[in-house]
């Protein structure tokens, strides 16, 4: 189990949001927290630290310069997401991005585009895509939403679909989009779903709040699940000090 830091950048600046406030619609979301310090600063922090293996988000338009000043800051430190296609790929691997993270672009009208998203594997190559499968839950079963988690499609956070993504990619990354920015803890069925569900790594993103958060994520994911820690954290506000969070995971290796 490892710390995967995030910097999530909306109208070019480090923010926290709430993830069910952000649409298409809603240009002021309701944040948790909002700086002037540079998504730079923060890649700077992690470079600093050697914690590798974060990544950056673009949530929305307008934060491409930001985003390649964080993966500058850190090369081959950083993924980045939001917004990524073949055409823009390498324009964040090139300014230092280890991985780009894809969701919508292969995630179109609702289903998996298999022709786009072997376009996407062979324009960066599989050892250098993340695949979002963020999710809520419906009718007992988890479903990937895209565009902001705004939309549901119709895929199921289900084994034999990582099975098949697998081919495409070198990880996953999971929000649990019901609980993410609410600071209220994780979606402990989710992690348990994903315990077993593949052998690529799989980070997971949503809720966590305290070292006991990060405790059941250890146990019910069976140390293998990775962990993301955004409004909690008090690099963005929160009341979980970073040390803290750096030292417990020192203890779990």
């Amino acid at each position: 189990m490892k710390f995967r830091p995030c910097i999530d950048i909306h109208g070019g600046k480090v923010k926290q949001i709430v993830g069910s406030t952000l649409s298409d619609e809603n240009n002021s979301p309701r944040t948790n927290f909002e700086t002037d310090l540079s998504p730079a600063y923060y890649a700077e922090i992690y470079r600093k630290d050697s914690i590798g293996g974060g990544h950056v988000i673009m949530l929305g338009k307008g934060n491409d310069a930001a985003a390649i000043a964080a993966l500058e800051a850190f090369p081959n430190g950083l993924q980045v997401g939001g917004g990524i296609n073949p055409l823009n790929a390498s324009v964040f691997l090139d300014a230092g991005a280890s991985h780009v993270i894809v969701t919508s672009y292969v995630f179109k009208d609702g289903t998996i585009h298999w022709e786009r998203l072997a376009e996407l594997r062979n324009a960066v190559g599989k050892k250098r895509l993340v695949i979002d499968l963020s999710c809520k839950k419906k009718d007992k079963s988890y479903y990937v939403v895209t565009d902001r988690w705004q939309k549901f499609t119709s895929t199921v956070i289900a084994p034999e679909v990582f099975s098949e993504l697998e081919e495409y990619c070198d990880e996953f990354l999971i929000h649990a989009a019901d609980v993410e920015g609410k600071k209220q803890g994780i979606d402990s069925e989710l992690v348990e779903v994903l315990s077993d569900i593949s052998d690529l790594p799989i980070t997971y993103a949503g809720g966590i709040r305290s070292l006991d958060d990060l405790e059941q994520v250890r146990v019910l994911g069976k140390g293998k699940i990775d962990a993301t820690i955004g409004s909690a954290l008090d690099l963005f506000g929160g009341p979980l000090k970073y040390k803290d969070v750096k030292e417990w995971f020192f203890r779990c290796k």
